[in-house]
């Protein structure tokens, strides 16, 4: 309950209550409700109650719910004035507040079924890359935008998939608007005349997206459709996806990845919406032939119109930086490092990261100091190959960051700089006793062949996961547009133990195949020697030695011909 009243309004509350009942009999079933605390069904049913617009006429009629029940539930919602959207309004807030209204399992199991039929059910799917492209998360895309009845919102980084094309072409015929904040809007834009036309971006309005970008890297890959963009009841209905993928082919059947699928959740589509909107409304437009009138959003999204969901949180590095007009300024925040800084401090059991970098301080720091104040924890850190560095290339690093310290001459944001920026963590991480390992899969990292760790996620104790496009570096934080979500709680366990699964099963690449010895076999013997091969989840001493492996069964490995062409030397002949 989310306040107390007055004693009078109490009674008042009482008297009016009991005037309600009739001699039609309440709930009183002596079965218990299969419901709990913090599942999808008992939130569905509470959204359904907590709607103002919901009526006791409606609970009965369409709900079937007893009338003298459907009163009560009513009343205590609508507060004192018994007048819904007011100030005194007694918001349910758990199940068992519910039930105090006389609701017991026959009652109960009408509101789920009607909370059901009326939207209020969240959903949340996760689509784990690679993917053969039918099941990918880009043809689920493509189905979300076909059925877009008003709006359309993406924010996204990288997109080259002609079948959202199409969708969104065919979406915007039907009168659907659509809104494209495009990473790659700001290049595109300083095209020549002549070769502007052939940009993703003109391509995009021209199919109908009114397209704008930032005058920071915009890393977010999330769309809302049918979202609040102008009125507070579409967040209920609102379908969102969102995650670490962009909608490239190389996202979808070649890199790890994760893709979440969610609609239902009131309070994310309300968080992300005003993410799009501050981001909208301080962009800059990209310029076509095609004239889009400037819409941004008519509803002011503030934090109490915001549902607030215990099991759902969302972080954003756009509260990093302070806007003006259509520019960006960085203000010293760390919001979304803070955030996994302190879900690594709090862990009691488990800490399973899966990044394609581990190149953020704080965070890297924190994994390293967990590791020495509790032993048992079992930490785990899955990077992709580009993250590995020999120690010499270590020593190197860490020589050019004392030489930056020792430049900037007592300047203390310089000296943050030198701190920050384009230091690889995986070496060191692993020296302090953090297990680390990393999908080797080439013996010099070339994005040209490269099925890249590309995944953005972290799993607390089991029980929570952080999860979106978020690199886990000082440019993200501080350079960039990202987010993070945070899931935990009755509802989204299956979703929490699905990402379980997943960074067990990346834990393990290769493992059961023999991928390893498979390749060290070829290296002992006479045919070609591979430089590409098949991924395998190795920790730093076996990349170290199969790297040395490699170079004695190929000198030419680190010439000057393979090194500026790695991608025309996928092999070596003996």
């Amino acid at each position: 309950m989310r306040r107390f009243l007055p004693l009078a309004a109490l009674l008042s509350l009482s008297v009016f209550a009991c005037a309600l009942e009739t001699d039609e009999d309440l709930d009183d079933s002596s079965e218990d409700s299969a419901l709990t605390e913090g599942t999808a069904e008992t939130r569905a049913v509470l959204r359904l109650v907590n709607d103002a617009t919901v009526t006791k006429d409606e609970l009965v009629t369409k709900a079937k719910v007893q009338a003298a029940i459907a009163g009560r539930i009513v009343a205590h919602r609508n507060g004192a004035d018994a007048l819904a959207g007011t100030a005194d309004d007694d918001a349910y807030d758990t199940l068992a507040e519910l039930k105090g209204q006389s609701v017991g399992a026959s009652t109960l199991k009408k509101l789920v079924d009607y909370a059901k039929a009326r939207g209020f059910m969240s959903t949340a799917e996760v689509v784990f890359s690679p993917q053969a492209y039918d099941q990918s998360h880009l043809a689920k895309v493509q189905t979300l935008i076909a059925g877009a009845k008003e709006s359309i919102d993406i924010a996204m980084y990288s997109f080259s998939d002609a079948g959202i094309s199409t969708a969104l072409e065919a979406a915007a015929a039907r009168g659907v608007k659509i809104r494209f904040m495009f990473e790659t809007g700001g290049d595109d834009s300083r095209k020549p005349v002549l070769t502007i036309q052939n940009t993703k971006s003109w391509q995009l309005e021209k199919r109908g997206a009114d397209v704008r970008f930032v005058n920071k890297i915009m890393h977010h890959k999330f769309m809302i459709v049918d979202g609040p963009r102008d009125a507070m009841d579409h967040a209920n209905g609102a379908r969102i996806v969102t995650g670490s993928a962009n909608w490239s082919s190389g996202a979808a059947t070649r890199y790890d990845e994760n893709t979440l699928f969610l609609s239902g959740e009131p309070e994310l589509a309300l968080r992300l919406q005003r993410e799009f909107n501050t981001l909208w409304e301080h962009s800059r437009d990209f310029v076509s032939t095609r004239t889009f009138e400037y819409a941004p959003s008519t509803l002011s999204i503030v934090d109490p119109l915001t549902p607030d969901n215990t099991g759902i949180d969302a972080f954003f590095t756009s509260s990093n930086f302070t806007p003006s007009g259509t520019t960006f300024r960085a203000n010293g925040k760390d919001t979304v490092a803070d955030a996994l800084v302190r879900a690594i401090e709090g862990a009691t059991k488990s800490i399973h990261l899966a990044s394609g970098h581990l190149r953020s301080r704080p965070v890297a720091e924190a994994l390293e100091k967990k590791r020495i104040a509790a032993p048992t924890v079992d930490i785990r850190v899955y990077l992709d190959s580009q993250e590995y560095i020999s120690q010499s290339g270590h020593n190197a690093q860490v020589s050019d960051r004392a030489d930056c310290i020792t430049a900037a001459a007592g300047n203390q944001s310089a000296i943050d700089d030198c701190n920050e920026k384009g230091f690889l963590f995986g070496y060191e991480a692993g020296q302090a006793g953090v297990n680390v390992k990393y999908k080797y899969y080439a013996y010099r990292w070339d994005t040209s062949y490269a099925p890249q760790m590309h995944n953005k996620f972290m799993v607390v104790d089991a029980k929570t996961l952080y999860t979106g496009s978020y690199n886990l570096s000082d440019n993200a934080e501080h350079e960039t547009f990202e987010n993070m979500l945070s899931f935990s709680g009755a509802s989204f366990a299956p979703l929490v133990a699905s990402y379980e699964q997943t960074f067990e099963k990346l834990w393990r690449t290769g493992e059961a195949e023999g991928k390893l010895a498979a390749l060290e076999a070829k290296l002992a013997g006479t045919g070609p020697v591979p430089i590409v091969f098949d991924a395998m989840a190795l920790d730093w001493a076996q990349i170290t030695a199969l790297k040395t492996k490699i170079r004695v069964a190929c000198p030419a490995v680190d010439s000057d011909a393979y090194r500026t062409n790695a991608a025309g030397h996928l092999t070596c002949a003996r």
